[in-house]
């Protein structure tokens, strides 16, 4: 008899028979499984490979991520196929390595480090937000994601780029990560993609994104002037022997910086509007806020004026989390919870489904801020993991939280908002990705 202990065995050919289906959106065949599963978890073993765990349960995702983080690593498919097209940054990068590029950027994203970046935010939202379409209904995603790339590519190149060039870097970011999905998600394909050409169009599509980055550093490391952006704190950062990153390890942490900080971003905040304008009530509340918000000088302090505003992010990334999945290797045999695992076992943690698990919330599909409140959050802290937990939390957290609550002040207080749906679609791609939105921005009458 085995001594290794598994939650619900789900048989591989079952998984093999939808696979087509779950390559699309695998969230409905997960849904099923945990359904059957007597556990928040259950467990697949492919033919010749170490077992797959899912799981929604908080407790075995704050062991993994958190408490025993030391006896996990991400697979491979984070730190092999994802580099690949991404670059071998903090969000794909490992162990020892990782830990000194951690250590490197973490000061880059300290608040004080961020303060100094809201003017240039601030002022990016107002100018895209004041161009807006207006009095027609329109795909909400793609407006949000031009505005979170443009205050990314401010934040980090302030005026070192062209419009067009960063145009072109969208472009090749959005089409790579389509390509990794269908990739990672269907390796039984991996040949006929080599074949149609898919990998090689990618990999040259790698090296465009790469060659445009490195030209904006070299012409960065010339210049005499100060932007006070991020790619001024990233180009003055210092290893503890005094020695900075090379271009190639500054076009590997830019890569990541613009895919984890542009389309989280967008993703967030479709949703987020979109659930605001199918709850008046809630938008109004939001719509106060706004108005007593000061937009001069914004520093950090200024965010206690929208405490509102922050819940009904919070509440909307329960709902939608962008990064929606995440996964670990155990590096040795491990006991977890009740179950032991053999060493080389994946665990994938939903945190899509972790964040509507009824035995953590109630009403787990209503959207309802004030469960972020400061008298409720407590109680609940503990099964929120927006931003991932442990040693690897997003090192951009603060960030994009500053920068959702400022883009929902400036829309709000423009604009009254309306949408011609009551559901939104997702698409769960490396991020969760909102589908079929679609928001009507009017002028208020004393704009």
């Amino acid at each position: 008899m085995s001594m290794y202990k598994y939650p619900y065995k789900v048989s591989f050919i079952r998984f093999l028979k939808r696979s087509s289906e779950i390559a699309k959106n695998p969230i409905p065949f997960h849904k099923s499984l945990f359904l059957e599963s007597d556990s928040n978890s259950f467990s697949i073993k492919p033919f010749f490979a170490k077992p797959i765990i899912l799981t929604k349960d908080a407790m075995m995702a704050r062991e993994i991520l958190q408490k025993k983080h030391k006896s996990f690593e991400k697979s491979k498919l984070q730190t092999h196929k994802l580099s690949k097209y991404v670059g071998y940054g903090l969000l794909t990068s490992t162990g020892s390595y990782w830990l000194q590029q951690r250590r490197l950027i973490q000061p880059a994203f300290h608040k004080e480090k961020v303060n100094s970046l809201l003017q240039i935010i601030s002022e990016t939202i107002q100018k895209e937000v004041a161009i807006f379409k207006r009095d027609e209904f329109l795909p909400l995603y793609p407006i949000m994601n031009a505005l979170a790339f443009e205050v990314i590519a401010k934040s980090l190149f302030n005026y070192s780029a062209s419009k067009e060039i960063l145009e072109r870097l969208q472009f090749i970011i959005e089409k790579l990560q389509r390509f990794i999905v269908k990739d990672i998600r269907q390796p039984h394909k991996r040949l006929w993609y080599h074949l149609k050409g898919e990998v090689r169009e990618s990999l040259n599509l790698v090296k465009e994104s790469r060659s445009i980055i490195n030209a904006i550093i070299e012409e960065r490391r010339k210049s005499k002037d100060f932007h006070d952006d991020l790619l001024d704190m990233l180009l003055h950062s210092e290893y503890e022997d005094g020695s900075k990153m090379t271009n190639n390890q500054l076009i590997d942490e830019i890569l990541i910086l613009f895919v984890a900080g542009h389309e989280t971003t967008a993703n967030a905040l479709t949703f987020t509007l979109f659930l605001l304008a199918n709850h008046p009530k809630v938008l109004s509340k939001v719509k106060q806020e706004a108005i007593n918000f000061e937009t001069e000088n914004v520093s950090f302090q200024s965010f206690s004026t929208l405490q509102y505003t922050k819940q009904c992010i919070e509440e909307s990334m329960r709902l939608y989390p962008p990064a929606w999945i995440t996964d670990r290797v155990a590096l040795e045999d491990q006991a977890i919870g009740d179950f032991y695992l053999k060493k080389g076992t994946m665990i994938g943690v939903s945190i899509y489904e972790m964040h509507r698990n009824t035995e953590y919330w109630t009403q787990a599909e209503s959207f309802n801020p004030d469960r972020f409140s400061e008298l409720n959050k407590k109680a609940t802290s503990q099964y929120y993991m927006p931003f991932g937990a442990g040693p690897r939390l997003c090192i951009g957290n603060n960030f994009a939280m500053y920068e959702m609550m400022l883009v929902l002040q400036a829309i709000v207080l423009k604009y009254s908002i309306e949408t011609n749906s009551d559901s939104i679609d997702i698409n769960p791609l490396i991020t969760l990705k909102p589908v079929g939105a679609e928001l009507k921005f009017s002028k208020l009458q004393c704009d």
